[in-house]
């Protein structure tokens, strides 16, 4: 050690290597079989989207019940922001994707637009009309969001990568 740092090959690896390494350790310890269908990067996707969806409530929650912003609106605007950092997160550390970003993010764009609609306005807000408290309608979309924006990540945005 010089300095106080380590010297292990750990800090000669990226964040995305270290995160993506352990993903594989967990994946590995799976029960019934599981570690032989469930590919490191959906438990990386699991892990990440469960954090910036946390993140989608609580500023859904300071939107709505704070600010008093109505429901489409407070959806739209956490949904954006949360989103944002998911791809942030997902592209640097799940996928480690090394290909240019601007294509990427226009693909990303129109996927969170199609999600958006289908999932987010469309399950979000009906679920809400009929009576579901918008926690619960937020919690609904956010099952079909993560089966879709998965597939999308995987084998159309970040397709470039080996995972």
């Amino acid at each position: 050690m010089t300095g106080g740092t380590p010297t292990t090959h750990e800090n000669d690896r990226d964040l995305g290597t270290r995160f993506h390494d352990r993903m594989e350790v967990v994946v590995r310890w799976l029960p019934f079989g599981l570690s032989r269908v469930v590919a490191p990067s959906f438990l990386g996707f699991a892990l990440i989207n469960g954090f910036t969806f946390g993140i989608d409530l609580l500023l859904l929650t300071l939107f709505r019940s704070g600010l008093g912003l109505p429901v489409p609106i407070a959806f739209t605007i956490a949904y954006v922001l949360a989103f944002g950092l998911s791809f942030v997160l997902n592209r640097a550390l799940n996928f480690r994707s090394h290909a240019p970003v601007g294509p990427q993010a226009g693909l990303y764009a129109v996927a969170i637009l199609i999600n958006y609609l289908a999932f987010i306005l469309g399950v979000g807000s009906a679920l809400t009309e009929f009576g579901l408290q918008y926690h619960l309608s937020r919690i609904a979309a956010g099952a079909c969001e993560a089966a879709f924006m998965y597939s999308v990540m995987r084998w159309v945005i970040f397709r470039d990568t080996k995972n």
